[in-house]
């Protein structure tokens, strides 16, 4: 338990797997499309027309030719990555970001019946769990950061209180690409531009594969790896540099990526990979930021997904890593943070997304329909450093806004040394028309990938779920926190060697009570090299298992995911 500190801030007037040793790999340029269990890559040739998915274990060969422009790149992209850029820091180094079980699968697998191992599967589980996460289709040549890595979705579809497993790749315009050639076309942006003469290099290639022909980077240069989203009764695979992919689910539980979707034209450039949808309206809000102004972009879509116009937020005047955000029935949040796109840090071998002490955190609130940023206010919040929020809303007196959200207590170690980053769960509440901030911690544990019962989004909720980070990436448990009482109230770790990720909320059918539900998440074991699916019950204060799944093979460490139940699955596919 902790204290119930109140920190108010001056008052201020608004303004407007161990068998999966990545070192022992030999790295080769063949991707694999089918399942199989082996490292080893061939090559083959291209078909205009893939085969369907072979049967379990069995190996496709597929022969690549590459064309002269291509060997001369590929020459010079290893002279960069062996030479001008090698993965020197740990952070960088394949070797190590991709050790243990975030070591990528490099086969799909087709849908495939999973063994319930404990309980059974409850009827409100009906639908599909499915989780993204980067799964780099080549293993790297050079630098790679973690959140680099084609997106792989791993759906577990439960019918009738069975589980079938998939797990496929979204084929991106970056994927099919590269695919097809054999071999990386495009750098990835968090490990490809750490360095001014990297940068340099790097680009210039890239240049010299748009100019022949390679690669086009209008049809989109983003991996759609972070999370998912469904609105206007369709679903999305997200990345926050290009465009939303759209996903089909089958009946019998496969993934088919349906395409690059822009809403009829209306949006032509990137957005949020953590969209907020209203459960209420059925609305969804979203918003871009990038390196160049407006540094912060916000709009929304109807119910039945049809964008409203940009609003471009001038009145942040620096380029912040801004990766999600919060929305009440009256406002949207934004936070301007410590972290941005730091230019002079990448002279000097940096990530090109690095960290200012110099700078005041700050929170914005623009009115939710706002048609402009004339509305927009922004409240200084020294040391308030959040990548993800986890719920706000509108207090009763009409002029406070409450957040709930993970502060970063050391933000300069987010992009290089997750295992040193330590995020504190607050809440905070900010007074639009005196500008008095205070804030409360809620719990002292190291969390983050938190969720909430979806129906209270930007409404007052009690209870938050949310991942212990032990260290980060990895998670060793799941607390339940309520948020009224200022505490923990509940509390499962997944054992020795047993990892999982983030925590998702289902609500029972037919529940009345905010936590009537179930927590599901992937879970793997290390010590026997084995990943399940955990069902565990939400109002319980050990999160008991309701039922436990055996997959039929390794899910890696990934980031977000959503619960689509079998009603709403059968409208994707009108």
């Amino acid at each position: 338990m902790v204290p119930k500190l109140i920190i108010i801030t001056c008052k201020q007037p608004p303004t407007s797997i161990p068998s999966f040793n990545i070192s022992s790999i030999k790295t080769k340029e063949k991707p694999q499309t089918t399942q199989t269990q082996t490292l080893k890559t061939t090559t083959t040739k291209t078909k205009t027309s893939p085969p369907p998915p072979p049967p379990p274990h069995h190996h496709t060969n597929k022969k690549t030719e590459t064309s002269l422009p291509g060997l001369l790149f590929n020459t010079f992209d290893d002279i960069i990555n062996n030479f001008i850029d090698p993965p020197i820091k740990p952070a960088l180094d394949p070797r190590h970001v991709l050790s243990q079980n975030f070591a990528p699968v490099l086969t799909e697998l087709p849908p495939t019946q999973c063994q319930i191992i404990q309980g059974t599967l409850p009827p409100s589980l009906n639908g599909a769990y499915i989780r993204n996460g980067p799964n780099p289709q080549f293993l790297p040549r050079g630098p790679y950061h973690l959140f680099d890595g084609d997106g792989m979705l791993h759906a577990i579809k439960i019918s009738n209180g069975e589980a079938t497993l998939c797990s496929r790749y979204v084929k991106t315009y970056k994927y099919k690409t590269e695919n097809e050639a054999g071999y990386p076309l495009f750098p990835n942006v968090f490990s490809g531009f750490n360095s001014l003469i990297a940068s340099a290099a790097r680009g210039s290639i890239t240049a010299a594969r748009v100019f022949t022909g390679q690669y086009n980077p209008s049809n989109g240069i983003g991996l759609a790896n972070t999370s998912l989203a469904l609105f206007g009764n369709r679903l999305f695979a997200l990345g926050e540099s290009d465009l939303p992919y759209e996903i089909n689910l089958t009946p019998n539980g496969d993934i088919q990526t349906i395409g690059r979707y822009d809403f009829n034209g209306k949006l032509s450039m990137s957005m949020t990979a953590h969209p907020k949808i209203d459960a209420d309206t059925g609305e969804a809000f979203a918003f871009r930021y990038g390196p160049i102004p407006p540094f912060l972009t916000y709009f929304r879509f109807d119910s039945n997904g049809v964008k409203h116009n940009d609003v471009p937020v001038f009145s942040m005047t620096t380029p912040s890593f801004l990766h999600d955000f919060a929305i009440t029935k009256k406002y949207a949040v934004f936070a301007d943070i410590q972290l941005g796109m730091n230019p002079l840090d990448m002279i000097s071998g940096g990530s090109p997304v690095g960290s200012d002490p110099s700078k005041i955190p700050r929170i914005g609130i623009l009115p939710r329909y706002a048609n402009d940023e004339k509305k927009m206010k922004w409240f200084n919040v020294p040391g308030f450093n959040i990548v993800h929020a986890i719920n706000a809303w509108d207090e009763e007196d009409g002029k406070t806004v409450t957040l709930i959200a993970p502060n970063i207590l050391s933000v300069e170690h987010t992009m290089e040394r997750l295992d040193l980053v330590h995020a504190m769960i607050e809440k905070v509440k900010i007074n639009v028309e005196t500008g008095i901030v205070s804030r409360q911690p809620l719990s002292a544990r190291n969390l983050d990938f938190a969720v909430i019962n979806s129906d209270f989004m930007g409404k007052r909720n009690r209870f938050v779920y949310a991942a212990i980070g032990n260290p980060m990436p990895k998670i060793s448990g799941v607390v339940k926190i309520d948020v009224l009482k200022g505490e923990e109230v509940g509390c499962r770790m997944f054992g020795e060697g047993c990892y999982g990720g983030e925590p998702f909320f289902v609500a029972r059918e037919g529940g009345v009570e905010e936590d009537d539900g179930y927590l599901v998440s992937y879970m793997h074991d290390e010590k026997k090299g084995e990943s399940r699916f955990l069902v565990m019950d939400a109002k319980s204060p050990e999160f008991d298992i309701v039922a436990e799944v055996k997959l039929p093979r390794r899910v890696p460490y990934g980031f977000h995911g959503l619960f689509v139940r079998e009603s709403d699955i059968r409208k994707l596919s009108l």
